[in-house]
């Protein structure tokens, strides 16, 4: 993607089914699965580079034993930091205690990190300081075992205020109003509620205090928990959880806006974001990694006990179609179909821009997300190509003369390496003045290859702000002089914030947005802007449970997509760019074709999946048109 936008939290959970001596006399270490944790972090990295979390719990230990262990790590490289802390620790105690190398027992009941049950956590922070202190996994901590609680997620929430207030309603006092503390506190509550219910029931069965601990964890039901915190959340969440004592879960939203896959077989249960990572770290086939269910829980109980119990009633199932065009690692077999299908399904919109000269056409693409659909889009070009090659044939009859032949068969697609990535200047460019000539040159492009008589055709996978492709690609295309750059996102236009995890927060940061404003003002109409206002000020005073419209779609309703698409042309050009530009887009349609799984597309349609989404949408607009520089979410 040329923008830079912000990308998805990513969640691991290992729990080890056996004991920690099987891992050594099978794989040579006890610390397996912290080695498999670090994997399954590493593989998921491009989910997030802002920190890193990891959090282990060891089973069965005695009192006034150890049994959490936490780092967390905001530093340049988090994963490698948070893991070289660890292995340091072990080298540590290794150098102390030489006898350990040898004794499982010792070294789980000795060395931190040492457990059965691991979260890891990889944070692309949407907004806040990027304080080591909101890195996930977060900690509530009691000396009761089970009211220990641990969470890390990959979410959003729409109604952070309203889960605030019923935290302040149930007689807490949060110390923060973050989505993550209000989630945490929430859960934790009717953890304490739960405890304290199974230990008078064990003391009504005679049990006495130390005999009531074992019962409480063998009975305490992690789903009934799980469905009385998660009643009021509105948001896109993979929600991962331990409890002190050895429980485990993650949960699902009901529209399975956030991805979460999982594994398990008589060693190890795995639950990840993204399934190459468990595919790839375990070396285990496609077919034996699992969604977890819209709605559903993963529960893994202290005795290895696995069960998916449904938390809410599944809605429609509105999969964030962003994982498939851009967030989750194209490694992923069904990912790679997709993205290829997203190209393939854009050509005759290209072969249109074009006038079908494939002959004087560069193909190219933006490195490097956007590659696998264009190879899509060539397979699409080599069909066109062949279908010309055949209708040049039968138009010269039997009488084509083997020179006629040859040169016809020499047509090729002609494709080539136009732009690359240079460095990623604006990482820690802040001048502004400096800043526009630097990322300029972010990108640079391979000269010599494209004549004066040619259009170039670049795809991206999606175009969000358009704000480097002004600054720094077009401005590059444009020196190799072709006579038009068609620029093509397989992704359609992007016009509508996201409240469910990713950075789109700003309504007029989307070019989209600003090429409808520039519509209406040059057709006279632009006080439906004032109108839309007024509407959206309107359904964010009602009532949360309350329905409402999603009014910024009015803005955009009198124009086609070709309009939009044309206006965004002109914006991303302006008056710097001597060849002709156009930008495609993908249709929303197409897009359903290709990720047929995977349909959420309210960035896109403004069709939220939560009642929450709207209310969010109208929120921005609100802030748009009143210049408040906050976050709507």
């Amino acid at each position: 993607m040329s923008d830079a936008l912000k990308h998805e939290c990513g969640i691991a959970m290992i729990r080890l089914l056996k004991p920690l001596e099987y891992y050594k006399e099978k794989y040579g270490t006890a610390f397996y699965g912290i080695n498999k944790m670090y994997l399954m972090m590493e593989k998921q990295h491009n989910r997030g580079q802002d920190g890193a979390g990891f959090a282990s719990i060891k089973l069965d230990v005695s009192p006034g034993e150890r049994y959490i262990s936490r780092v967390r790590s905001n530093a340049a490289q988090p994963i490698q930091d948070i893991f070289s802390q660890i292995n340091e620790r072990i080298n540590t105690e290794f150098s102390a205690h030489p006898e350990l190398k040898n004794d499982v027992s010792a070294q789980k009941k000795n060395i931190p990190y040492v457990g059965e049950l691991l979260l890891g956590h990889v944070r692309y922070g949407t907004f806040g300081i990027n304080s080591v202190e909101n890195v996930h996994p977060f900690l509530r901590q009691n000396n009761w075992m089970h009211r220990n609680l641990i969470i890390a997620g990959n979410f959003n929430m729409t109604n952070t205020n309203q889960l605030f207030n019923n935290l302040i309603k149930l007689g807490m006092h949060p110390k923060e109003k973050a989505d993550t503390i209000t989630v945490m506190e929430k859960i934790g509550h009717f953890l304490d509620d739960a405890v304290r219910k199974l230990y008078k029931k064990a003391k009504s069965k005679g049990l006495n205090k130390m005999e009531a601990s074992p019962y409480i964890a063998e009975n305490l039901s992690i789903a009934k928990i799980l469905k009385k915190a998660s009643r009021d959340w509105d948001g896109g969440y993979a929600m991962a959880g331990m409890l002190g004592h050895g429980d485990a879960f993650v949960l699902r939203d009901p529209a399975g806006i956030r991805p979460a896959y999982y594994y398990k077989d008589e060693e190890v249960i795995v639950i990840a974001s993204e399934r190459p990572a468990i595919q790839t770290v375990f070396n285990v086939p496609f077919e034996t990694i699992k969604e977890i269910e819209p709605g559903h829980a993963i529960v893994i109980k202290k005795d290895g006990g696995f069960s998916q119990p449904q938390i809410l009633k599944p809605l429609e199932r509105k999969s964030c179609s962003f994982e498939r065009i851009y967030f989750s690692r194209g490694s992923d077999a069904e990912i790679y179909q997709e993205r290829k299908e997203l190209g393939r399904l854009i050509m005759p919109k290209v072969l249109d821009a074009i006038n079908r000269d494939t002959e004087n056409t560069v193909f190219s693409f933006i490195p490097n997300t956007a590659e696998t659909s264009f190879y899509g889009m060539l397979d699409a070009a080599q069909n066109e190509l062949n279908e010309q090659k055949n209708e040049a044939i039968l138009k010269e009859g039997g009488a084509i003369s083997p020179e006629r032949l040859k040169e016809i068969q020499a047509h090729k697609i002609r494709v080539e390496k136009i732009a690359i990535k240079d460095v990623k200047l604006r990482t820690f460019i802040t001048e502004d003045s400096s800043r526009d000539d630097l990322v300029a040159h972010v990108y640079d492009v391979t000269y010599g290859v494209v004549k004066p008589t040619d259009n170039l055709v670049i795809i991206d996978d999606s175009i969000v702000r358009g704000t480097t492709l002004k600054k720094s690609i077009l401005k590059m295309l444009d020196r190799l002089q072709p006579k038009q750059i068609v620029v093509v996102s397989s992704a359609p236009q992007i016009r509508y914030i996201d409240c469910y995890g990713i950075d789109m927060a700003r309504l007029e940061s989307l070019v989209a947005f600003q090429a409808a404003l520039a519509l209406h003002k040059e057709q006279g109409t632009y006080n439906i802007v004032e109108e839309i206002y007024h509407k959206a000020k309107a359904a964010i005073t009602l009532d949360t449970d309350t329905p409402v419209e999603n009014h910024v779609k009015e803005l955009y309703a009198p124009f086609s997509d070709e309009e939009i698409s044309g206006k965004i042309a002109e914006i991303i050009s302006a008056n710097s760019i001597n060849a002709e530009v156009k930008v495609i887009f993908q249709s929303v349609a197409n897009l359903h074709a290709a990720c047929p799984k995977n349909i959420g597309d309210w960035y896109f349609t403004g069709d939220y999946p939560t009642k929450g989404g709207s209310r969010v949408a109208n929120r921005a607009y609100v802030y748009f048109y009143e210049g408040n520089p906050n976050r709507a979410y």
